[in-house]
């Protein structure tokens, strides 16, 4: 029993007994930053891009001590803690929008990134430039240990400046200097001529200005593209289209967008930024009826005169007025020539229009509408006007020769006067 108990003893201390586990301890290491922009570094001017710069730790611990005794620090040496990195122009032409950032801790071997949002000058000249990133960070500088449950650490800040490459492209860039118009006008077509600059740096070859809706503008181009040639740095030209304006705009600036396609100097397609212009349109082509209502009786076949006004902001050519006879109208001629009508200026019709005798005494809308040619020998139609036609009763003369009693007494009266005549004529 005695030996028994022995053994259960040793196998009960044997399980007590736990090998002592070895700490590390890491020394003459130091974090080693480095940093790139992610893509591509080259911008074009007047953009705004977001720019991702990777950040990677290069750092590495040389020397590390592993013993029992030995408690294992939390931080290692080559770890940047804290990171914030902070984007600097230097004499880049450009506008950095983000504040300082925030990135936390780079351990040794790994990377991390971070975004800035930059704006490039639109005048900026082609170049590289060299944009400096300021990193801050602490790292852990030394660990001394005090007994076997003791440690003290000791954080140094540091300061890293690293400077990143960005290319600026050459690239046209438009400006437009003058804007006119002709005939541009409500529900019409007209004339657009744009004086244009090539601000840019690059000289560009083949070269094509074109100009395109701005979303919902009630400007639509017609004629949106001008081939210009060769068109270098500081030049101008002068470029004229066509456009059209919807019948439901108003006299107003509306927005239209101009671009320029082309070829650089190493013969690729390349496209400029849009520009968005202010153009100016003219009110719409109106008329109005300003005469008096004519007045007509039933039965009767009469010439009336209708005077228009044409109430628009621009001439017209070839117009002729036409009204639309209903019952109980009718015409044989319901077609007026008018000819040209310049703005404020009044022309007169004429057309002939019959009466039904059974007629209701009373006032009548007739539609009337206006066809003529716009400046650029479109054809145009008015939108419609109303003529006021008054069927009025005939008078005291004209009402007694319509009433059936008062014919039959002259017819009676005719006959008499004739058996007369003839009696007298017999007698001698």
């Amino acid at each position: 029993m005695q030996i028994r108990h022995y053994l259960v003893l040793a196998l009960v201390a044997g399980m007590l007994v736990v090998p002592a586990m070895a700490g590390d301890k890491y020394l003459y290491g130091s974090p080693d930053l480095i940093a790139s922009i992610s893509g591509t570094n080259e911008f074009s001017p007047g953009s705004e891009v977001a720019l991702t710069v990777k950040l990677e730790n290069q750092g590495l611990n040389l020397v590390k001590i592993a013993q029992s005794t030995i408690i294992e620090s939390e931080d290692q040496p080559n770890t940047a803690k804290l990171a914030a990195v902070t984007m600097k122009q230097g004499t880049a032409p450009i506008t950095i929008k983000t504040d300082r950032q925030m990135v936390g801790d780079i351990t040794g071997g790994s990377s991390t990134t971070v975004s800035f949002t930059v704006k490039f000058d639109a005048d900026a000249a082609p170049g590289v430039y060299s944009v400096p990133l300021v990193i801050d960070y602490t790292y852990l500088s030394s660990a001394d240990q005090f007994g076997s449950d003791t440690i003290t650490y000791r954080y140094l800040s540091k300061t890293v400046e690293i400077p990143l490459n960005i290319r600026v492209t050459s690239e046209v860039s438009l400006d437009i200097t003058d804007v006119r118009t002709r005939y541009l006008n409500v529900g019409t077509e007209g004339y657009l001529t744009l004086t244009i600059m090539n601000t840019g740096f690059e000289n560009a070859r083949h070269a094509v200005v074109k100009i395109a809706r701005n979303g919902n503008s009630p400007l639509v181009p017609t004629d949106s593209s001008v081939y210009i040639g060769d068109f270098a740095s500081s030049a101008a030209t002068e470029s004229t289209f066509k456009i059209a304006v919807s019948s439901d705009a108003e006299e107003e600036f509306y927005p239209l967008n101009v671009y320029m396609e082309y070829e650089d100097a190493a013969g690729d397609a390349m496209t400029s930024d849009t520009k968005t212009i202010g153009i100016p349109v003219g009110g719409k082509i109106d008329f109005e009826v300003i005469s008096a209502p004519s007045e007509i009786s039933p039965g009767e076949k009469a010439v009336i005169e209708v005077v228009y006004r044409n109430s628009g902001a621009a001439p017209v050519y070839n117009a002729q007025a036409r009204i639309s006879a209903v019952d109980p109208f009718s015409s044989n001629d319901d077609t007026a020539f008018l000819g040209d009508i310049a703005p404020g200026e009044t022309v007169k019709a004429r057309f002939v229009v019959t009466t039904d005798a059974a007629a209701t005494i009373k006032s009548y809308g007739l539609d009337s509408e206006i066809r003529y040619r716009d400046a650029l020998d479109n054809s145009q139609i008015s939108e419609t006007m109303k003529v006021v036609v008054n069927v009025v009763p005939q008078s005291g003369a004209m009402t007694a020769l319509s009433n059936p009693v008062v014919i039959a007494i002259i017819v009676v009266g005719l006959i008499g006067a004739g058996y007369y005549v003839v009696s007298l004529r017999h007698k001698k």
